[in-house]
């Protein structure tokens, strides 16, 4: 491998042009600073599709769009016939951005049913992005009966990610569902009815998207539809996120998860909607300061009153020594930074609720001064790599021993990951340097770089896989560390 990059080299790339590594400086002093997060990946994606259902225009201000996940979404959706604009110009590679990758983004859906011609296939090439997939196979119950139906593929690892529970739901349901290669992964081929099945049950399932995909769309379906889970509920604050944010925009269910989430079926006029910085994004930035001490600033996130579940990773601060405060409008970390000097004990926390952070939660067990148990990973299986395995590897690289336990969570059988950190020696300047893999996953990079930022000789490869979700980070951590 050539000599890697520095941070500040990083700062001033765009994503699609990283180099293959980054070393990561250490911090010698507490941080003092402010970052912005982009628009939530999760809250952009969910309002998208609404928009592009709805009848009318909508807009999205804040919203995530310099980022592979959201362009996959706007490409997929603009191909179902939704007139997708942001300011400047046509959704494409030529938009016009804010310097945190946000975009006003203008929508004219299409009225409840997607714009295919009889007998016509549409194929969305989904890449590796799980939202778009799940969503899309969903919405495209919507396509007119005489079309073709809508074609659900990705990348390789896609194929390997399992959407064979959503599949029998769909089934379920009345639709025509066929895999094309291996069953129960993508390629899918829907076909959508005239008419379905008024209700839908879910039991156990291995991710909380495969429901909220039939709950996004079931407000379209000609007859609405009830949603069921009976039984446990898979990330039960994603399928909050997903209702809130309906009823925020008119689409309130009666019932509740147990007894049916019921949706008449309606036609949803354009709204106007402001997206939320990326809370998932903050974690990194709030692992930061309880790491270094000092106080960094979090705008956009909500302290109180957000719709993300994952404002929850500060009560994993809390436990770590740090305290997370704000309002309506921002988060703030404080911290003495005890904890990246091996001066706070381990921990031990469910993290089913905010599965998206346990790498960030990971990254900071490092630095205890005894051992921690992370819960609730059973979901992490099946991300963008198998992140249980993936944190195995990685933390292993610096001393750490790992172990995988079988576990009991709030919705029934899972995993949990017992890290044993290293001997606090391995903090210190002398400290040998490890290459860390990324597994093209963003959220692994952006973890895994924390450690940097107390133990010299962390690399960083494969830097630009951040671009799925949050293409200004290295930019983000260099100010952080610059104006600390």
């Amino acid at each position: 491998m050539s000599t890697p990059a520095s941070l500040a080299d990083l700062a001033a790339l765009p994503a699609t042009a990283m180099p293959e590594a980054v070393a990561i400086p250490p911090v010698r002093r507490p941080l003092h600073g402010t970052v912005r997060p982009p628009g939530s990946k999760s809250l952009t994606n969910r309002a998208l599709l609404l928009a592009a259902l709805a009848d009318g225009t909508s807009i999205l201000r804040g919203a995530l769009a310099d980022a592979d996940d959201a362009r996959v979404m706007v490409r997929a959706l603009r191909q179902l016939g939704a007139d997708i604009r942001l300011r400047g110009g046509v959704a494409g590679d030529g938009d016009s951005v804010d310097a945190a990758g946000n975009a006003e983004i203008t929508v004219r859906g299409v009225g409840g049913r997607w714009r295919l011609r009889p007998g016509e296939i549409v194929s969305l090439d989904l890449h590796n992005a799980g939202t778009a997939t799940r969503f899309l196979a969903a919405a495209a119950l919507l396509a007119p009966p005489e079309s073709g139906g809508v074609r659900i593929d990705g990348n390789a690892r896609m194929r390997q990610r399992p959407i064979g529970e959503l599949a029998e739901a769909l089934r379920a349901i009345g639709a025509e569902v066929q895999f094309e290669a291996a069953e129960g992964y993508p390629p899918m081929l829907v076909r959508a009815r005239t008419r379905y099945a008024g209700e839908v049950s879910f039991g156990r399932t291995s991710s909380s998207q495969f429901v909220s995909a039939l709950m996004l769309a079931a407000p379209f379906m000609p007859d609405g539809l009830t949603v069921r889970q009976p039984g446990p509920v898979t990330s039960a604050s994603y399928i909050r996120m997903t209702a809130g944010l309906m009823a925020q925009l008119g689409l309130t269910a009666t019932g509740d998860a147990a007894s049916g989430m019921h949706w008449d079926a309606t036609s949803m006029r354009g709204f106007t909607y402001n997206v939320e910085a990326d809370a998932s994004g903050a974690s990194y930035f709030l692992a930061a300061g309880a790491l270094c001490g000092g106080e960094v600033v979090i705008r956009g996130v909500p302290a109180q009153g957000s719709l993300q579940g994952d404002t929850a990773f500060a009560q994993v601060i809390a436990r770590f020594g740090g305290t997370v405060q704000g309002d309506q409008t921002h988060m703030v970390v404080r911290s003495d930074g005890q904890l990246g000097r091996g001066g706070r004990p381990g921990v031990d926390v469910d993290m089913s609720l905010i599965p998206d952070t346990a790498m960030t939660a990971a990254a900071l067990a490092m630095f205890a001064s005894g051992p921690t148990r992370l819960g609730g990973l059973r979901t992490l299986r099946v991300k963008e790599t198998d992140r249980v395995a993936a944190l195995q590897n990685e933390l292993g690289k610096l001393g750490a021993r790992t172990i995988v336990q079988a576990d009991f969570g709030p919705d029934g059988p899972d995993e949990s990951l017992l890290i044993l950190p290293p001997p606090h020696r391995w903090m210190d300047g002398s400290a040998s340097t490890v290459q860390l893999e990324t597994y093209d996953d963003h959220r692994m990079a952006m973890s895994l770089a924390l450690m940097g930022l107390a133990r010299a000789g962390v690399i960083i490869r494969d830097p630009g896989c951040v671009r799925k979700t949050y293409s200004t980070f290295w930019r983000d951590l260099a100010a952080l560390i610059e104006t600390g």
